[in-house]
C-alpha cells in the first residue's frame, strides 16, 4: 500500500474542518501532503505564501504532514510525488455531486491514483472558506471555526 496521501485545496483561509480532515488522514497513512493550489477560479483572499504559512503553522505538531503549494492537475502533482491517494473533504450533501464528478475525472486521468473522500467531524461540517469570509466582512465572530491566529489574519486582511 502507498504510505503517502496528497489532501489538496486552495486553503483560503484553513479552517477547523480542513485541520479535521489532515488528522483523519494523518492518523490512516503515515505521510500526508497537504497540497497548496497556486491558482484557482475561486476569489481568493490570501496569497499562494499566506496560504501556505497558515496550513504550515496549523499543521506543525502534526508529525508526517508536510505543505507544499502545486501549480498542475492534482494528479500530475501526485505522481511527480510518488502518491497514490487524493484525500477530499466532504462536508455536506451539496458537496458530494462537484466531489464526485472529480474523482471520476481524476480516475479517468490517471487510474493508478485513488480518491478517499473523508468527512469532518459534525461540528465542522458546514464550515467553507467562502463562507467564512463572507461572514468575517460582516464583522462575524469566526473564532470557533479557525485557529487563533488564522482569525488575526483574516481581521488584517480585511481591516476589521
Amino acid at each position: 500500500m502507498n504510505k503517502l496521501a496528497i489532501y489538496p485545496g486552495t486553503f483560503d483561509p484553513i479552517t477547523f474542518g480542513h485541520l479535521d480532515v489532515i488528522v483523519r488522514t494523518n492518523h490512516i497513512f503515515p505521510e500526508v501532503i497537504v497540497a497548496v493550489a497556486e491558482t484557482s477560479r475561486k476569489n481568493l483572499l490570501f496569497s499562494l505564501e499566506e496560504r501556505i504559512d497558515m496550513v504550515k503553522e496549523a499543521t506543525k505538531d502534526l508529525k508526517g504532514v508536510r505543505v507544499e503549494a502545486f501549480n498542475s492537475l492534482v494528479v500530475n502533482f501526485a505522481r511527480k510525488k510518488k502518491a497514490g491517494v487524493l484525500i477530499r473533504g466532504l462536508r455536506m450533501i451539496s458537496d458530494f455531486e462537484y466531489e464526485f464528478q472529480m474523482a471520476l475525472t481524476n480516475r479517468r486521468l490517471a487510474e493508478d491514483i485513488e480518491t478517499v473522500f473523508l468527512m469532518p467531524s459534525e461540528k465542522h461540517s458546514f464550515i467553507s472558506s467562502t463562507l467564512l469570509k463572507e461572514v468575517s466582512t460582516l464583522g462575524a465572530d469566526v473564532s470557533t471555526l479557525v485557529p487563533d491566529f488564522v482569525e488575526k489574519k483574516l481581521k488584517a486582511k480585511l481591516a476589521l
